[in-house]
């Protein structure tokens, strides 16, 4: 890989879809062209979203520029954690099986299930009449 290829990589959870651009820099985050500090106000989530990189030892090597799509905050912050872990296993195979280990590269799939015809929700059923 040459220094000047940019990785590119989708996330996804629940609704919210990342695609994330991780290239070679010194460290710059921003999501949506804004600092991943005044995008993600919660530390909890930018500990979720910092978790591919302090796992393979790259805080601080690569630019990255992710545009965030759909969803609340938390899917948001799962979605941007799988695109960079993606990215991120494009650098070798270590980071790979680093990640892969720590099930990052998994996605996420579960989701609202939608509500069926006949039905107050998705499962609920309406009381159930004897007489």
């Amino acid at each position: 890989m040459t220094a000047e290829a940019a990785m590119h990589a989708t996330g996804r959870r629940k609704t919210s879809v990342a695609a994330v651009r991780m290239a070679a820099g010194t460290g710059s985050f921003t999501v949506n062209g804004r600092p991943v500090e005044d995008y993600f106000p919660q530390e909890d989530l930018r500990l979720v979203i910092r978790q591919p990189l302090v796992l393979t030892g790259s805080e601080g090597k690569y630019d990255i520029a992710a545009v965030v799509r759909g969803g609340g905050l938390v899917g948001q912050a799962g979605a941007l954690r799988h695109g960079l872990a993606r990215a991120l296993s494009q650098t070798g195979d270590e980071a790979r099986h680093a990640l892969k280990g720590a099930g990052l590269l998994t996605r996420d799939q579960r989701m609202k299930e939608r509500k069926k015809y006949g039905r107050p929700g998705a499962r609920k059923r309406f009381q159930f009449s004897k007489r």
